[in-house]
């Protein structure tokens, strides 16, 4: 199945708030404030991974063609940062991720940032080899840095 990326429009707020409760647990996934803050951060671009036909159900709506989304920021600093990648559960391990999170690099390199960072919390396995073959590395932890107590990796790379 092949996915186009696209640019967030307002309308999909709902569908990439109720894909990021799915996919992270509480105290991880993002309040609807908190996600819209993220979204509207300066420098900060939401970018969605859409297939042609529904990728599925995303809690109780429709189906939806949103596959995924991805939220970064460049910052004057000239270091990315990824703040979140959600991917519905049914297109994972189809390319999505890595599709939303190569598009997001080359945006933050046309930024000019010269690396990137994320954090994902320590018992998010999967995440972490997500990450490392993209090339990130860990270079500390955060304590306690979720709402819920678990500790965070932060990862970087450079562009």
């Amino acid at each position: 199945m092949s996915f186009s990326i696209r640019e967030f429009q307002p309308a999909d707020f709902d569908t990439l708030w109720r894909l990021d409760q799915t996919c992270f647990p509480a105290g991880i996934s993002y309040s609807r404030a908190e996600l819209k803050i993220y979204i509207r951060r300066r420098g900060a671009f939401t970018l969605i991974a859409e297939s042609p036909a529904p990728a599925g159900a995303i809690a109780d709506s429709a189906a939806s063609p949103i596959a995924g989304f991805i939220i970064a920021e460049a910052s004057p600093r000239a270091v990315g940062h990824i703040i979140t990648i959600d991917v519905v559960a049914a297109a994972r391990r189809s390319g999505v991720g890595s599709l939303l999170l190569t598009a997001a690099e080359d945006r933050l390199r046309s930024a000019n940032c010269r690396s990137v960072d994320l954090e994902t919390a320590v018992d998010n396995i999967s995440a972490l080899s997500f990450y490392k073959r993209h090339g990130y590395s860990v270079v500390r932890v955060f304590p306690r840095y979720y709402s819920n107590g678990v500790d965070a990796l932060v990862l970087t790379k450079t562009l």
